[in-house]
């Protein structure tokens, strides 16, 4: 079975080769491979302890940042590494402060290049996050004796784990991780269900992030000039489809104001264009050049999402209503605000907890979206009532990684 598996990592590796001569973004992750040998031959010896995180995207990479920023206060001595498959992890992390040693793209999951990779450090503790799972990665630090961990791990039914032809993978999963910290109470139970009995609820280590977001919230003195004292709507990682919600909104509602983060930053003429004099742009903002028909501020930088719900009466997540799936909920309810979107959310358990506390909505289409949106500014109390709940949902969570912690390191 491991041929055949070694033989879909050669497909992948294939496939990424031929797309970059097409896509940027791919390129960017198949010529990065090529350097991460490099980069841990520059800054680790094979004596060199190391704490090894290794995450898929943006998003795990920040389910897994409370877990690794304490395990380096717990042994400094250690050398951290992080890894990442995805470019827009990769690229929105390296290029900020962080605590890693070195950042770098986890090579294609092949035999030969795997092992020569982690053999250049000793690796005192590799944990990945939520469902990313290399094999041949696995199996060669098991080897090692080195402890696995998954954190914020999330199983749901449609993985392949659930299928005839999963046991494999399962096996794989038995043998070579000392444990998993599952997110909810379901994925515990799936994994439960296929003999993974090395697993514990831990809760998800998201909470923390933004709770941790908002105690260090600063103001932003442009954005506090622009809202002043109007209504607001903080519209987050937007796609077209809020977008439209946003123009129905205005047309029908005089007085609010929309903050506006695009999800693409490419697309920011296009959004300019499509609300003309309604719109500025964050850094064309100047209160003394502002204008009365200015209602629409478009965030055309990146950073700044988790600190803009701070504004917010009421916030619009983006990504879902469509396949693309949908953005993180929770920076925006830690400030106390209603959250609505799409309903294309399988993957983000939390949405589900979220709108059975009644502090979030989700829709079908953009005109169910549109009348609550208008019914949530026309009628406070039903505003309040929302935006307690979100407040009370993420305070009332589990302290996840100290959880985490005490298994890991007992």
């Amino acid at each position: 079975m491991f041929k055949l598996y070694d033989f879909s990592i050669s497909l992948l590796v294939f496939g990424m080769k031929i797309a970059s001569l097409f896509h940027e973004k791919t390129k960017k992750g198949y010529l990065g491979r090529k350097e991460s040998l490099t980069k841990v031959k520059k800054e680790f010896s094979p004596e060199d302890r190391v704490i090894w995180m290794h995450a898929a995207s943006l998003g795990e990479y920040e389910q897994g940042l409370p877990v690794l920023e304490k395990l380096k206060i717990r042994h400094p001595e250690y050398k951290i590494l992080i890894t990442f498959f995805s470019p827009s992890g990769y690229e929105n992390v390296v290029r900020k402060k962080n605590i890693a040693d070195v950042i770098c793209y986890l090579p294609f999951d092949k035999r030969k290049g795997i092992k020569e990779f982690c053999n250049q450090f000793a690796t005192e503790i590799f944990f990945t996050v939520k469902y990313d799972y290399w094999y041949r990665l696995l199996q060669n630090l098991a080897a090692k004796n080195t402890p696995v961990y998954v954190v914020s791990a999330l199983f749901y039914k449609e993985q392949s784990f659930f299928r005839f032809w999963g046991k494999f993978f399962v096996n794989r999963l038995k043998e070579n991780v000392t444990l998993f910290f599952h997110q909810t109470k379901t994925s515990l139970n799936l994994a439960k269900s296929i003999g993974l009995e090395q697993s514990i609820l831990a809760g998800d280590t998201r909470f923390e992030r933004v709770k941790k977001n908002k105690e260090n919230f600063t103001e932003i003195n442009e954005i506090k000039e622009f809202v002043q004292d109007f209504p607001v709507l903080v519209v987050g990682s937007s796609w077209e489809a809020e977008e439209n919600i946003v123009k129905k909104f205005i047309d029908k509602n005089s007085e609010a104001r929309i903050i506006l983060a695009p999800h693409d930053l490419k697309r920011v003429p296009q959004i300019k264009n499509r609300f003309q004099d309604a719109a500025v742009l964050f850094s064309q903002f100047s209160l003394s050049e502002m204008q009365k028909t200015d209602r629409i501020l478009i965030v055309d930088n990146i950073g700044m999402l988790s600190k803009l719900y701070h504004y917010a009466h009421v916030a619009l997540v983006g990504g879902g209503f469509h396949q693309a799936g949908l953005h993180n909920i929770l920076e925006a309810a830690v400030y106390g605000v209603p959250v609505l979107f799409g309903n294309h959310y399988k993957k983000n358990p939390e949405a589900d907890e979220l709108i059975a506390q009644n502090g979030a909505k989700s829709f079908s289409n953009e005109e169910e979206a549109t009348t609550f949106l208008l019914q949530l500014f026309q009628e406070p109390e039903m505003q309040r009532k929302m935006s307690e709940n979100a407040a009370q949902f993420i305070q009332k969570q589990p302290n996840a990684s100290e959880i985490i912690l005490e298994n890991m390191l007992n």
